[in-house]
Order: structure tokens, then C-alpha cells, then sequence
């Protein structure tokens, strides 16, 4: 290029001096801002347009709601509770009558007095009168009483009828006889089994060939505990084992008399016994 059309020539005439540019690169740079400017105007106008049509469509959108939504005003009625009526308390139950009266007789101790001594107020009543009569400290009318109780004969002239003595003091005490004696829960079975896993026969009984049946006596209270556990009979050797193993049984069944447990004494034999030879 000529020095005289540097100056004033374009940047891609310089770079391009020489070179061919049919090929399309010159061009394109060439073209590149015009390019750019119509590209932005065509995006600017597109962005425009959607607005518009996003405005429009909004605007129709909303006439044509405005047509159709319909607003009413609902009015919340207040509910009412109805009220509940006290109902009046029941009626309070009748009084019971008042029980009749029982016809009494006063009851006089009796003493030794001289006829003409003894006042009319004071003489005891018949005893035809007394059968269907009540005794009591005074004289009263009424119906008669069926089903009286006659008076303790001897009662040292109190005039005093002495109430029935219980007989619980009697169920406290320990029985020798009882209709159903005290046994082991389980029956002969199951004491034979406890026997069986907890019996140990004495060394020494072994080594002198002792053997024998021991009677144990204890007591077997109302819960079925067992106390004052003692040997009565039998070899000493084997005695001592057959009280621990009376006093490691637990609870016995307690026993029965008149359908009541009671508390009672219980003799139970243990026998011991060695296995022959051969």
C-alpha cells in the first residue's frame, strides 16, 4: 500500500493488503458491526413485541374476569346455644314410719319381802304375759313380740343379758385334730419329687449303714407357713437332715376345720432308706 493511503486507510484494508479477500473473512469483519446493530434492533424489537402481546393479553384477561366473577356478601348468622334447663333436683325418698312399738315389761330383781311390803307397780308381771312381751327397764304398750328371748336364768340379779362370746379366740389356737390335716401343695407326688432333689443322706448315716423312717412335727399356720420344726422319732444320725429339709419346703396347704384354715400341728414321716448291693 502506498504511504500516502496509510493514514486514511481502514484498520482490515492494512491487514488485509495482499491477501484475498473474495475468501470471506473480510467481509465478514467487514460487516460486523453493522451485523451487530441490526441484530440488537431485530432482538429489541422482538422483546418489545412479546411485551406488548403480554400487556394485551393481561388486559383481556381481566375485562373477562371482571364479566363473569361475581362477589357476594355473606353474612355469618350467630349461632344461638340452647340453653339448657336445670332440671329440679329429685325428690328427697320418703321418710321410713317410724318402727312400732314393741310391748315391754319392766323387769324387777327379785327379792324376799313380806306380802304387804310389796308395792302393786313393783310386782313382776305373769309369765303368760311375758311369752309375747319384751323385758325392759320400763313398762311400755305396743304390739306384741314374737320371737323374745327369754332372760339368762342366773344372771346374780343384774337383770343383765350377757352377749354370745365369739369364738374367733378359738381359730387362734394351734389344733392337734383337724377334719383336713395340712399337706405338702402338690399332694404325695409332689413331695416325693421335693424329697427326691433336695434330700442328702448323712455321711456318717452311710458309713454305719443307718437307716430308718424319721418323724418330723411342726406347725403349719393359716397363710401355710411352717414353725417350730422338731424331730420326735427316729436314728439321730439322720434327724438334723430331715429338719432342713422340712424347713426349706416353702408354704404348706394350711389345714380345714368347720371350712375354716386353721392353725395346726403336722407330724410328717421321712424315710431313709440304703440301696442293697447287688
Amino acid at each position: 500500500m502506498e504511504v500516502n493511503k496509510i493514514l486514511s486507510a481502514d484498520v482490515l484494508d492494512i491487514i488485509f493488503e495482499g491477501r484475498n479477500k473474495e475468501y470471506g473473512a473480510y467481509d465478514l469483519r467487514k460487516t460486523y458491526n453493522k451485523r451487530l446493530v441490526t441484530s440488537l434492533l431485530i432482538v429489541g424489537a422482538l422483546c418489545l413485541l412479546l411485551f406488548i402481546g403480554y400487556l394485551a393479553s393481561a388486559l383481556l384477561a381481566n375485562k373477562d374476569d371482571n364479566s363473569k366473577v361475581v362477589v357476594q356478601d355473606v353474612q355469618l348468622e350467630e349461632i344461638k346455644q340452647e340453653e339448657k334447663k336445670e332440671e329440679p333436683p329429685p325428690p328427697p325418698p320418703p321418710k321410713p314410719p317410724d318402727p312400732p312399738k314393741v310391748e315391754m315389761a319392766k323387769f324387777t330383781p327379785p327379792k324376799i319381802v313380806k306380802d304387804e311390803e310389796v308395792k302393786e307397780e313393783e310386782k313382776p308381771p305373769e309369765v303368760e304375759k311375758l311369752e309375747d312381751t319384751k323385758i325392759g327397764l320400763s313398762n311400755q304398750e305396743g304390739q306384741k313380740d314374737e320371737g323374745i328371748v327369754a332372760p339368762p336364768v342366773e344372771d346374780g340379779g343384774k337383770g343383765v343379758v350377757e352377749a354370745p362370746k365369739k369364738d374367733d379366740e378359738d381359730w387362734d389356737k394351734t389344733f392337734t385334730k383337724v377334719e383336713i390335716e395340712s399337706e405338702y401343695p402338690g399332694g404325695a407326688a409332689a413331695w416325693q419329687r421335693y424329697l427326691n432333689r433336695n434330700l442328702r443322706y448323712p455321711q456318717e448315716a452311710i458309713d454305719n449303714e443307718v437307716q430308718g423312717a424319721v418323724v418330723v412335727q411342726f406347725i403349719v399356720d393359716k397363710e401355710g407357713n411352717v414353725s417350730e420344726v422338731e424331730a420326735i422319732s427316729g436314728p439321730q444320725e439322720l434327724r438334723a437332715e430331715a429338719i432342713r429339709v422340712i424347713k426349706k419346703s416353702g408354704k404348706w396347704t394350711p389345714a380345714v376345720q368347720n371350712g375354716r384354715q386353721v392353725k395346726s400341728y403336722k407330724k410328717q414321716p421321712i424315710v431313709f432308706r440304703l440301696e442293697s448291693e447287688g
